[in-house]
């Protein structure tokens, strides 16, 4: 998908575009749309506004759409779809576009195929027989583009290419295969215990390229534990992350070099409407959720500066 987004703006601008141009383009359209869904379900300005700071400078999106490398540029764009498919699931519904939009963030990101859960929850009330054609047509470009670009490269629609790298067994993180459930502890340790590396010189605090435990990186997400549980949207999105956080937590490798752990980014659009709405329950934004928003930009505004500007960051 980064590459169709890419494809007009090289016809235009030819070598002279880099694909991190992009990934700056849809760090800031990712903020916009945080803003709309914000609107779509609680018409509160000041709230739109906590969101679109916490997605957009309290969060690691920042970094990943600083830096634009091919991953880190999958990844925001999954996101770019995933809240544009919430935005239309909260308002219009319109089943075939919210296929086509899932589609899209698949085309970038796998992992958030159990999103379909929580999209086909939200828009329930317009999949009559018509409208569930409708639906599906729309996830249907996802398996003819991703199958047709299998098979022309290896001959298999369901081949992605991932085992035939060379070697890629023999990669020590990879000692229980690619995906093994004996690989979630190694990505725990970094989602919930990831440190910086501390020194006795200058700059003495250093990020870890190994990543960032989430608690560090957005400490504002934690206003997620809020949210009402018996609200029927908010189950389903803590079913969306765990499914999406045992696909990557499975994966042999960790997902480093980072700042943070942006394998988490694969559910962020999802945490972010769980956290919307812990704040709301709480009557929010109050000083406390300005606070923790302001202690996640410090804190991303320094890795962002510290690895991008001084390349001050360590394994």
């Amino acid at each position: 998908m980064p590459a169709f987004l890419t494809t007009p703006f090289v016809f235009l601008f030819r070598a002279n575009f880099q694909q991190q141009y992009l990934a700056h383009l849809i760090g800031a359209v990712i903020v916009v749309l945080t803003i709309l869904l914000v609107l779509k379900i609680k018409k509160k300005n000041g709230l739109a506004i906590w969101s679109g700071i916490l997605i957009g400078f309290s969060s690691i999106i920042w970094y990943l759409s600083s830096v634009g490398s091919v991953w880190y540029l999958g990844q925001i764009t999954a996101v770019l779809f995933l809240l544009l498919a919430l935005i239309e699931s909260f308002g219009k519904k319109r089943p075939i576009i919210v296929g086509l939009l899932i589609s899209m963030a698949l085309l970038s990101r796998l992992q958030i195929l159990p999103s379909i859960l929580l999209f086909a929850y939200l828009i329930r009330n317009k999949l009559d027989k018509k409208n569930l054609v409708g639906f599906f047509a729309g996830l249907s470009v996802f398996v003819l583009i991703y199958g047709t670009y299998n098979f022309l490269r290896f001959g298999n629609v369901f081949e992605t290419g991932y085992t035939l790298i060379p070697g890629i067994l023999k990669e020590p993180w990879f000692e229980h295969g690619q995906f093994s459930l004996l690989n979630i502890p190694n990505h725990l340790k970094i989602f919930l215990a990831g440190m910086p590396k501390f020194s006795n010189n200058i700059p003495f605090v250093y990020p870890s390229w190994a990543g960032l435990a989430i608690w560090i990186t957005t400490p504002a997400f934690i206003f997620s534990l809020f949210s009402p549980i018996k609200n029927k949207v908010n189950q389903l999105s803590w079913a969306v992350i765990v499914l999406v956080a045992l696909i990557n937590f499975s994966y042999g490798s960790t997902g480093f070099s980072q700042f943070g752990y942006r394998y988490a980014v694969d559910f962020y659009p999802f945490l972010t409407l769980l956290t919307i709405n812990g704040v709301v329950n709480q009557n929010g934004p109050k000083w406390f959720h300005w606070t923790l928003l302001v202690l996640g930009i410090i804190v991303n505004l320094w890795g962002v500066l510290w690895i991008n500007k001084f390349g001050w960051v360590s394994f």
